[in-house]
């Protein structure tokens, strides 16, 4: 009996390929000579292929044929179960830890959100800092794929605003993706967007070790830029040795985060010509500069007061740190540029919280790894907010879909995004709530409840006036501080302190 992987339930599949990731981090930890860690990752792994190989064979031939609605519910199994299988090999490297932070960990990986358990990050091993690394740019691979073969035809997460939702439209422009089978959908899309991820990643990995950074430092920044997922091994792109080189390189692989178009026109969700006519980069670009600039003045004016605007390197020091993590951020990956801090100690002013909160509830582009409401409805309100203005002048203009800039939306887009902000608005208010009620004060609840909700994780660590050590978060009824363990009494897989 020969076994085809299209034959396997998808997340079936994704258990399998998880599997064979754990051998990774199992052989940088056995060429550090670090054994404990090697075995514990490679007996996972192993258990793991076991399984499910049995799993597969026992489900083989019992499968009628698979819907799109299907893989939907694979995803969503894979969001929620998916993790409990990733946090085994962590779970027994750490000993001590109990499993639920190990899973909160595994899902904040996996959603490319970026919020760790561990403080300080660097008192991990590399192998383990590798598989936290891996499980991020995994979650963002996994929603590269998923965009195109299971939210796009359903027209979900973003899709619903454009052309391609509209009732009538599926059957007169679908493409060959669209018109395959659910699991063939799948198979192509992962055929033509994993080379382009494996080596967007392998390139700046090298550019970025090429400027100085430690092989397994540079891997891990550019894993967390291409998934946006922030998670470093602690050392952070702050701190790193590639310094503001790296960061203006790193900036511009964050582009591919702004919109699908540049590296993929799979989906087709919106007509262009060129990038530059392209909705959500020009709308990304437009926030970054203004933002930026006004941070920049924030600080400026802060200068002044203090009599401190002779340094001209100061300024532009900073308005750099401002323009690298205002685009970090909208992106939802967290970073914070090298600079950033000069923009404070210039001008005496603390961090603008509630101005990174905002830029992440924006988010990137529709179909990217980068969370957040999204930069095509922000898109669409505006194009209605246009439309309604212009009514104000002339009350009896006729106003269609291929005025300046409406080309591709939806004719209802900008309702169903206004519905959709509503609802992010509603989650947001009853996330809040329940973590003010597990103990939070109102301020660091607002920032957990925004870095969960638009995977901005590293949000916690910066947007506060306290690091997310303070943090306490409710897990299984029982309140677990996020920096509770203290990295220098437990297992093989810490660093041991000096």
């Amino acid at each position: 009996m020969t076994l085809r992987l299209s034959q396997i339930p998808l997340f079936v599949q994704m258990v399998l390929i998880s599997g064979l990731l754990m051998y990774v981090p199992a052989a940088v930890a056995l060429v550090q000579n670090d054994h404990f860690v090697s075995r514990s990752f490679f007996y996972s792994g192993t258990m793991v292929l076991f399984v499910c190989t049995l799993i597969a064979i026992a489900v083989h031939g019992t499968r009628g044929r698979t819907r799109t609605v299907d893989n939907l519910k694979a995803l969503f199994l894979a969001l929620a179960l998916l993790p409990a299988v990733l946090a085994l090999p962590m779970y027994e490297t750490l000993g001590v830890v109990p499993y639920v932070d190990v899973y909160f960990e595994m899902v904040s990986s996996l959603t490319t959100t970026g919020m760790t358990t561990y403080e300080p990050a660097s008192m991990l091993t590399d192998a383990v800092h590798l598989w936290r690394g891996m499980v991020g740019w995994l979650g963002g691979l996994l929603m590269w794929v998923a965009a195109a073969a299971v939210l796009a035809p359903l027209s979900l997460g973003g899709f619903e605003v454009t052309a391609m939702g509209e009732p009538g439209q599926l059957d007169t422009g679908q493409t060959h993706m669209q018109r395959a089978r659910p699991m063939k959908r799948w198979s192509r899309a992962a055929q033509a967007l994993l080379p382009i991820y494996v080596g967007l990643t392998g390139a700046l990995w090298i550019m970025l070790v090429v400027l100085g950074d430690r092989p397994i430092v540079g891997l891990m920044n550019a894993m967390a830029t291409l998934s946006t997922s922030g998670i470093t091994t602690g050392v952070g792109v702050q701190n790193s040795n590639s310094g503001v080189a790296g960061e203006m390189i790193i900036f511009l692989f964050l582009l591919f985060a702004l919109s699908r178009s540049t590296f993929s026109s799979d989906t087709g969700a919106v007509r262009r010509n060129s990038l530059l006519e392209d909705p959500e980069l020009r709308l990304g670009f437009l926030i970054v500069m203004v933002v930026a600039v006004m941070l920049f003045m924030r600080h400026w004016f802060g200068a002044l007061s203090e009599e401190d605007v002779s340094d001209p390197l100061a300024g532009l020091k900073a308005a750099w740190g401002g323009i690298f993590t205002v685009m970090s951020f909208l992106t939802t990956t967290g970073f914070e540029s090298s600079e950033w801090h000069v923009a404070r100690d210039w001008s005496g002013l603390q961090t603008p919280g509630l101005i990174l909160l905002a830029l992440a509830m924006v988010g990137g582009g529709v179909a990217t790894t980068a969370g957040g409401v999204k930069l095509l409805r922000v898109y669409a309100l505006y194009v209605q907010g246009l439309g309604e203005m212009e009514r104000l002048v002339h009350p009896n203009v006729v106003l269609g879909r291929k005025r300046a800039g409406a080309r591709g939306l939806r004719r209802r887009g900008a309702v169903i995004a206004w519905v959709f902000f509503m609802l992010f608005a509603l989650s947001l208010a009853a996330v809040t709530l329940l973590l003010a009620l597990a103990g939070n004060s109102f301020e660091e609840a607002l920032i957990l409840a925004v870095s969960a909700l638009t995977t901005a994780g590293p949000l916690t660590q910066v947007a506060g006036r306290v690091p997310n050590c303070d943090f306490v978060v409710g897990a299984g009824g029982k309140a677990y501080s996020l920096c509770s363990y203290d990295c220098r009494t437990v297992g093989g897989a810490w660093r041991s302190s000096p």
